[in-house]
């Protein structure tokens, strides 16, 4: 296959022409005949996510912590770092941050055809996240089998972080969803969200947000459903700032991280 393997972008559009099906999936794997069938689509460990939010300032031990700085440091503690030029997941349904392109971290970067994007030094990386943090997008920490599939690289050779709106591929079409994919998403130890009731007014406005559903309003206040990923998007755009996200340590959320990272895959983390 050569150096690039089958990652060269006529094949890989060719691949993502077929991501029409995966809101097919998402939408009816809920359902009791299609369900057994599309399990193995989104079955962990084959599937995993977890979301950093980028702009959201954390109060952890007296300090304000960014989980931003997380990322950032996970960034220095790796050599590849490959950036894409555009997001391929988001083309065709918001092209607003189209050229906000995903992460590719890891040796099995090496792989990937250099006109998808090119590999950028730690500065580079960090502005880049920057970037994405100001057009208020999240990081979703992303291993899947259909990244290995579409790039020809081992299963555990590769991370991806996705910088993702709700109208991203891993994120859009999850408000229904059947038991497969309870659980994709994995909210790290140590980050809690958490509501001031006194200060909610039933507006709303988390519940839109919310891409899992896991947000309802009851009795005139918003509840928190068991599927929260932590992503913040609800603490983000609450008008009356009723919901926070606490960190217990800043030091711990990284180690969870990276812990997380190295249970799914054989990413190289220095320093860890």
């Amino acid at each position: 296959m050569g150096q690039y393997g089958w990652s060269k972008p006529t094949l890989v559009k060719f691949l993502m022409f077929f991501s029409w099906v995966i809101p097919f999936v998402k939408k009816y794997n809920k359902h009791p005949v299609w369900k057994w069938l599309f399990y193995p689509i989104f079955m962990r460990p084959y599937t995993e996510l977890s979301n950093i939010p980028l702009n959201i300032e954390v109060e952890s031990q007296g300090k304000s912590a960014m989980p931003r700085r997380i990322i950032k440091r996970l960034l220095t503690e790796l050599d590849d770092k490959f950036v894409f030029d555009k997001c391929l997941c988001r083309e065709g349904r918001n092209d607003k941050y189209q050229d906000i392109g995903c992460f590719c971290l890891g040796p099995a970067a090496k792989r990937l055809h250099p006109s998808h994007g090119r590999f950028v030094t730690t500065e580079e990386a960090l502005k880049h996240l920057d970037r994405a943090a100001e057009a208020g997008l999240v990081a979703c920490f992303a291993h899947a089998w259909i990244d290995p599939l579409m790039f020809g690289t081992r299963f555990k050779d590769l991370m991806f972080i996705c910088l993702c709106d709700n109208e991203c591929g891993y994120r859009a079409d999850l408000k229904v969803r059947g038991p497969a994919l309870e659980g994709v998403y994995q909210k790290l130890p140590g980050l809690s969200i958490v509501m001031d009731e006194e200060k909610c007014v039933g507006c709303g406005t988390c519940v839109e947000a919310c891409f899992l559903g896991n947000i309802s309003v009851v009795d005139g206040k918003a509840k928190h459903g068991p599927s929260c990923s932590g992503c913040g998007k609800c603490v983000e755009v609450c008008p009356n700032k009723a919901v926070t996200m606490n960190i217990v340590d800043e030091e711990v959320l990284y180690q969870q991280l990276v812990k997380w990272i190295k249970g799914v895959s054989e990413l190289p983390v220095k320093n860890s």
